[in-house]
């Protein structure tokens, strides 16, 4: 039966009426039972006990956040908890900053009820909708923690052996396949090359800018890693201040590098039950680049103090989770305190929650209120809002987990080094884009087929491991938005929170060509291929393309291995102008050799040619606009013009009829 069912089953004692005759108006049962379902936000499924939150009117709200005792605040709400023995009500969020702001959006009105755990959850919230001063209940579902099982980097097994073709001196970056896949065996037996985030040439325009913060809400990040520390975003005032003291004021005491928001306190792990994850997380998006130590991060900048800054949101503490409350106020904090990118490797399990609707109830919850107050944020010049980016989780199902899978969230899948869909990760409903997750395989360098990052010395002496899961995937596309807005602050260009979305989940390659037959996995199951056929999002996030959309430049991608012929008047307008006609442009040599160009020859107004390897160049094409011929002299013609194209070489890209087309892979946000 449906818990909420039961719960209205057992309010029908608190509704009775006429006692002097033994009568029940059923009428107003019924009603007063229908007025109490609206009120709950979700449902008991896998909630933490002795807890819930509550959303009052104005009046009851400002008692509340005046009372010293949780029940004798002298609200409508002072009975109810004194009769389940609640010992604390206390504000969700933080009002000593920004404090106006919130109380204009109705932040002040949320509160956390807790009580002794033995007490009935679902009776305290059905005492607790009965007041008609509150008008949600939410339960605070528990978060799934992330299965992560760290395997220990060999510092030995990755001394870079091709440093002639490695842009960065830092010596794994060799076994970082998910920045740059070559395709070799030792990585997986059906490694691809090309299957990967394109990082390399995105790295030659830019690698980071120190002014964008990148919240991590995750386990805590050790901040004291040698690779790590110099990229971690620090509170002066605390750093400088009195331990133990509140120096900022904020309302929070030495969050230093961030705050511990399950065990209220600082940053920590090295707690039981501590995986690094949180610190994997923050490697993949921002590991200081080019210190001639351990692995790279995607904009961690060049080795010149100019990576993007991590701050550690830490909800995932040992055995505790932060609860619905304590994760809405770290979602609160990131956008208090700069950050303008949310990093999220955490969810609920697929399929708990069942579409929008019930994940915002006609209204909110208490996390998607915070997750709108971090949109509407705007901390960075350049980008109008905050951009939200969560791993869409591994379930192995055709829908994303929440808060993933909400639609003004990117919600990340994972694909192997094959190039092919993880067998764990969630797909279809609710995913938005896919990034390199990395997968275990079957051979003597299993774990170098995941994805690796830095972790805490207490889970691996070398200070690095291998992990794999949408969780990998997820600080990839992470990394790249902070790449992007890098490069919109190099360039002046602003970008709304919509158009960064839009840039991020429309600069993709097409996986969906290799995406038939069938594939076996790690445990010796059986993936059907098809299944994931325009169902991992967009396509594979590739960095470059996003930094050429955010520059306006378009890419025209091209398959490795096949002939095509190039009829630019497809890029040009809406692709359908039989008035453009390509002239004879010069194409560097240095082009010809990064993509491995063979057999190129001008055709009339187009262009044939062969790549051979993955890679992406920028080329200035010319052509005629309006007419075959340029005007001047005795030939009335058309205008010569130039324009800047990406040529993007990869594996898996389809065309039709000589003629190759834009990439438009399945799927959208």
């Amino acid at each position: 039966m449906n818990k909420t069912k039961v719960f209205l089953l057992a309010l029908a004692g608190l509704f009775a009426v006429s006692c002097a005759t033994n009568t029940v108006d059923e009428t107003a049962t019924v009603d007063a039972n229908a007025m109490v379902a609206k009120k709950f936000v979700n449902t008991s499924n896998e909630a933490v006990k002795g807890e819930l939150i509550i959303y009052v009117d104005e009046a009851v709200a400002e008692q509340l956040a005046m009372a010293e005792c949780a029940t004798r605040s002298g609200s409508a709400i002072d009975a109810i908890a004194a009769e389940i023995g609640a010992t604390e009500i206390k504000p969700v969020f933080n009002l000593n900053v920004n404090g106006d702001v919130k109380r204009a959006r109705g932040m002040h009105r949320w509160f956390t009820v807790t009580f002794p755990e033995n007490v009935e959850l679902e009776v305290a919230a059905q005492r607790l909708a009965s007041v008609k001063e509150v008008s949600r209940v939410q339960f605070a579902t528990k978060i799934v923690r992330p299965d992560a099982t760290a395997v220990e980097a060999d510092p030995s097994q990755c001394a870079q052996t091709r440093s002639d073709e490695m842009p960065l001196d830092d010596p794994m970056l060799y076994k970082q396949w998910h920045y740059r896949n070559l395709g070799l065996q030792e990585i997986h037996p059906n490694a691809k090359a090309g299957a990967d985030v394109n990082l390399f040439p995105a790295w030659e325009i830019t690698k980071g800018r120190r002014d964008i913060i990148v919240a991590v809400v995750d386990e805590g990040v050790c901040y004291e890693h040698e690779d790590l520390v110099d990229n971690m975003w620090i509170n002066e005032a605390e750093a400088n201040g009195e331990e133990g003291v509140d120096d900022d004021g904020n309302g929070y005491v030495d969050d230093v590098h961030g705050y511990n928001f399950a065990h209220n306190g600082r940053v920590s792990w090295t707690r039981s039950k501590d995986s690094g994850h949180g610190t994997h997380v923050a490697g993949t998006v921002a590991a200081v680049n080019n210190n001639g130590i351990g692995v790279s991060g995607v904009a961690g900048g060049s080795g010149n103090g100019d990576g993007v800054r991590i701050m550690s949101c830490q909800i995932l503490s040992g055995d505790k989770d932060a609860g619905a409350g304590g994760t809405a106020k770290a979602v609160e904090y990131a956008a208090d305190h700069g950050a303008c990118i949310l990093q999220n490797s955490w969810g609920f399990g697929a399929g708990q929650i069942a579409n929008d609707g019930a994940f915002a109830n006609g209204s909110t919850s208490v996390e998607l209120e915070a997750f709108h107050y971090f949109m509407e944020t705007q901390n960075n010049p350049n980008l109008e809002g905050g951009i939200i980016i969560f791993a869409a989780g591994n379930d192995g199902k055709a829908v994303a987990g929440y808060p993933g899978a909400y639609n003004e969230i990117i919600a990340v899948t994972a694909i192997g080094p094959d190039g092919l869909p993880t067998y764990y990760t969630n797909y279809d409903r609710g995913c938005n884009v896919a990034a390199t997750g990395g997968e275990y395989a079957p051979t003597t360098w299993a774990e170098q087929s995941c994805v690796l990052s830095t972790v805490p010395t207490n889970i691996a002496k070398s200070g690095y491991a291998y992990m794999q899961g949408t969780s990998m995937a997820c600080p990839h596309v992470s990394g790249i938005a902070a790449l992007a807005l890098s490069y919109a602050m190099d360039n002046g260009i602003v970008l709304s929170l919509k158009e960064l979305k839009d840039i991020i989940v429309s600069s993709v390659n097409n996986i969906n060509p290799s995406l038939n037959g069938f594939k076996t996995n790690v445990s010796g199951g059986t993936l059907n291929l098809a299944s994931y056929n325009n169902k991992m999002g967009t396509g594979l996030i590739d960095a470059y393309r996003v930094l050429m959309a955010v520059r306006g430049t378009k890419c025209i991608a091209l398959p490795i291995g096949e002939e095509v012929i190039i009829n630019v008047a497809s890029y040009i307008g809406d692709g359908t102008n039989d008035k453009i006609k390509m002239l004879e442009s010069e194409i560097s040599q240095e082009v010809i050799d990064a993509l491995g160009i063979e057999n190129m020859k001008w055709m009339g107004g187009k262009l044939m040619l062969t790549c051979t390897k993955p890679g992406s160049a920028l080329v200035t094409l010319k052509y005629v606009a309006g007419g075959n011929n340029v005007g001047g002299g005795q030939i009335t013609g058309g205008m010569e013009t130039q324009q800047e194209f990406a040529f993007v070489a990869r594996y898996g890209v389809t065309y039709d009829e000589g003629t190759l087309e834009p990439n438009t892979p399945g799927g959208w946000l």
